[in-house]
């Protein structure tokens, strides 16, 4: 059961240090990163979601979409804080993420779960795509 006092909201901005706070709840924030460019990481997404606890004033979520706006859509960087997970929160995020590219008429909808995360995905609606291999570029390394 979700909490009344929580609140998922797309913006075009938000404070960097909540959102680093999350990408380092993620394990996806390196120190070399700049801060500054989260502004345009954020204005940059198809759509930026942030999840508010009204109560305590406090960021415990994220999530966003890449999209070119027409044809299809990736969900990635979706983080709840620990101590709120397996509330319900992470899933409401990503249905209200979908709901937000099928109100753009996006129903080609995707993401890469991060290991041991798919049942949580599956439970939505996702399935594995049999036979395709996500595949990241490590030429220049």
């Amino acid at each position: 059961m979700i909490d009344k006092n929580i609140e998922i909201k797309f913006v075009k901005n938000w404070s960097e240090d909540d959102i680093v706070k999350l990408y380092k709840a993620g394990g996806w924030w390196k120190e070399h990163y700049d801060k500054s460019a989260l502004k345009s990481l954020i204005q940059g997404s198809f759509a930026f979601a942030v999840v508010i606890d009204n109560k305590n004033n406090k960021t415990i979520g994220m999530g966003r979409i890449l999209s070119d706006g027409i044809s299809d859509a990736y969900i990635q960087d979706l983080i709840i804080l620990p101590e709120y997970r397996k509330k319900g929160i992470g899933k409401k995020l990503v249905k209200k993420l979908i709901g937000y590219c099928k109100l753009k008429k996006i129903y080609w909808i995707a993401l890469i779960a991060e290991p041991d995360q798919d049942t949580f995905y599956k439970n939505i609606g996702f399935k594995t795509m049999e036979k395709y291999v996500p595949m990241k570029y490590h030429g220049d390394e």
